[in-house]
């Protein structure tokens, strides 16, 4: 068992805990920070240490999975066919210049209800980025290779604009 938040981190809250912890607020987006949006521009660590001080964990590449496909392996969050109105995301719509709020997009959600599961902002996984790991892997909830020189991100961007970076499965890196 395990729980995910419902919605991303927000830039609200992400201030918080930077007023809390004398943390540095990341740079400027290319637009103004809005409140209800999701935090963007931090790095693994920035994250893992807004985790520790909100007393919760990045889920792992496994755990993110089974909250973004539920138990029928989906394609994208709410379902197997591609439909570019239920993230934020710039798929046949040309260039989308900023993220949208948390709630923009309630058809996009999880089977367990977790909102921006694909697009509005990848986000960070506990896990290390190897790309034959899952050739040897446990089959039922591995725990990703103990080191590498990257960590794995999921669920697109706002800023993808082909759809199959912004399905379930889609492994990014940074």
């Amino acid at each position: 068992d395990y729980y995910l938040y419902k919605y991303p981190v927000t830039v609200a809250q992400y201030r918080n805990y930077c007023q809390a912890t004398g943390q540095e607020f990341p740079r400027q987006a290319s637009w103004p920070w809005e409140d209800r949006h999701p935090m963007m521009n931090v790095s693994w660590h920035d994250a893992m240490a807004y985790a520790e001080w909100a007393g919760v964990n990045l889920p792992t590449e496994a755990q993110w999975e089974k909250a973004a496909r539920g138990t029928e392996g989906l394609a994208y969050p709410w379902g197997n066919t591609w439909d570019p109105s239920k993230c934020c995301n710039g798929v046949g719509q040309g260039r989308i210049y900023k993220t949208a709020p948390v709630d923009a997009h309630p058809a996009g959600r999880s089977p367990y209800g977790v909102m921006d599961m694909a697009g509005n902002v990848c986000e960070w996984c506990a896990d290390w980025y190897f790309v034959f790991y899952y050739q040897t892997s446990p089959a039922v909830n591995p725990h990703g290779p103990g080191q590498a020189l990257q960590r794995v991100i999921r669920g697109g961007s706002w800023h993808d604009l082909e759809e199959y970076a912004l399905r379930c499965a889609y492994r990014g890196i940074s």
